[in-house]
């Protein structure tokens, strides 16, 4: 399941509080062919995508100091970041119609196996299904 025969590996921010999270998230896509940044709350997160401009972005919810609808809504507000496709993963579900109203393009609920981390992130960036 490796992204297209480019020269770039497609880079993907993974911000989550939860380091057991974020780093199984990021060997799941680092397996499937992706470079992987990480951040640890909303605000190092969008410090990190104004920065790297990555090809996509996975965004927890609930994180301390800036939590990911307030990191959401300052990436779709900046006119650097405002196109990079973003993938919520929640532990919430009630939040999902929330979270794609305000510019998400895929909610994934926690936990989510890597298949459909992969897939949805694969959709954002290629504009087509892994």
């Amino acid at each position: 399941m490796k992204p297209h025969n480019s020269k770039r590996q497609p880079k993907v921010l993974v911000i989550d509080d939860d380091q057991d999270i974020s780093f199984g998230t990021c060997c799941r896509l680092k397996h499937a062919g992706y470079e992987t940044i990480t951040a640890g709350d909303g605000m190092e997160g969008v410090e990190q995508a104004m920065k790297q401009l990555p090809d996509a972005i996975l965004l927890d919810i609930r994180m301390p100091r800036m939590d990911g609808f307030t990191a959401l809504k300052l990436l779709k507000e900046s006119e650097r970041t405002k196109n990079i496709p973003v993938v919520i993963l929640s532990a919430s579900i009630i939040e999902q119609q929330k979270a794609l109203d305000s510019g998400a393009h895929f909610f994934l609920p926690k936990p989510c196996g890597t298949k459909q981390i992969v897939d949805a992130v694969h959709a954002v960036v290629f504009g087509t299904p892994a």
